[in-house]
């Protein structure tokens, strides 16, 4: 069973869709839609923001639907000045940025007395995904650090911080938590996420319209994707 987490309610629906042989069911609270597509065994869920709801709809996808895979795809904000509006980010690996511990003598984003704080992503999927990137948006598709946190980012300062000092690609409010389920239950994970903006406040594109297209390009990724796994 390959479980996928949307962000947005589009999305979402453009994958419910396609969906054959459809089941829908409430567990823990929380809408999930089973089924297949391209003759694949799926469990479908919009996810809550921040990172408790990600970690609570991970943990379920894996307890009671025995997803073995778990694709998580949604917007994020820019922290590579290199990337523009619109570009997609495959997940190398997720970290929390705003885990600090750094009074008691850690680095910023370590997680204390446990052994990995930075999750890498599984490298097939991630292969997979960026493949159908190039497809769904040639030349606009790059690998990276995500890094997630429950804060909004919109300060050109804290932009490049995050930037120098995790090395991110981009920064969202979920990721880091569902790749930290998923390295605990041993499931395999890649997160995808398209621009917003970069996360500094200088966005010019409509929200609203960019929700579309990143929903329709959200859903080329991950349609693609399950046709290739």
């Amino acid at each position: 069973m390959i479980g996928i987490i949307g962000a947005m309610q589009e999305e979402v629906d453009l994958l419910l869709s396609g969906l054959c042989d459809a089941v829908e069911m409430n567990r823990s609270g929380i809408r999930f839609h089973t089924g297949t597509l391209h003759g694949k065994p799926v469990v479908i869920c919009k996810c809550g923001v921040g990172k408790v709801n990600a970690a609570v709809y991970t943990q379920v996808l894996i307890d009671r639907f025995n997803a073995n895979k778990v694709i998580f795809t949604g917007v994020a904000g820019a922290l590579d000045p290199e990337l523009n509006i619109g570009d997609i980010v495959i997940s190398t690996s997720c970290q929390q940025h705003d885990m600090d511990v750094t009074p008691l003598g850690f680095a910023r984003g370590v997680i204390p007395f446990q052994e990995v704080s930075d999750w890498p992503a599984d490298p097939e999927l991630v292969a997979i995904a960026v493949e159908a990137g190039e497809k769904a948006a040639p030349g606009r598709c790059k690998k990276g650090k995500i890094l997630s946190g429950d804060q909004f980012i919109a300060d050109r300062d804290k932009v490049r911080e995050l930037h120098e000092t995790f090395g991110g690609a981009c920064t969202e409010m979920e990721g880091a938590a569902v790749a930290q389920a998923c390295a605990m239950n041993e499931v395999p994970y890649v997160v995808i996420r398209s621009m917003s903006d970069k996360a500094d406040g200088s966005a010019s594109v409509n929200f609203a319209e960019f929700t579309v297209e990143a929903s329709n390009r959200s859903y080329a990724i991950v349609n693609e994707m399950l046709r290739k796994l």
